[in-house]
């Protein structure tokens, strides 16, 4: 990963993010309010999967099919500790990937 793409990366992880603010401001009201939690549980848990289920329609088809599947289970690890999961160790198996890709592009000789 690149410096500036890491450190953008951590930008946006910082709980002083105002975003992220916003969004811990909104959670805490959910959390006041047991109906409307149930409700949003809900409605993360329908549009998580049906945003997953399209990314996996879309996966045969050109575009970007793993992309909306990636998207889909972030959705679902906002509120479901196992989706989470999922979703960090795809991050790391990604990034793995990636650095190995980049890796074996650097020892190729260059194209004349």
């Amino acid at each position: 990963m690149t410096n500036t793409l890491a450190r953008e990366i951590e930008i946006g992880e910082s709980p002083q993010h105002p975003v992220r603010r916003v969004l811990r401001r909104a959670r805490a009201w959910v959390e006041r309010h047991p109906r409307i939690r149930f409700a949003y549980r809900l409605a993360v848990g329908v549009l998580g999967a049906f945003v997953a289920i399209v990314g996996l329609i879309l996966v045969p088809l050109p575009g970007p099919g793993w992309l909306i599947v990636f998207l889909g289970i972030a959705i679902l690890g906002t509120e479901f500790p196992a989706a989470h999961r999922v979703g960090q160790w795809l991050k790391r198996v990604l990034a793995k990937a990636v650095s190995r890709w980049k890796a074996w592009r650097a020892s190729r000789p260059p194209r004349a």
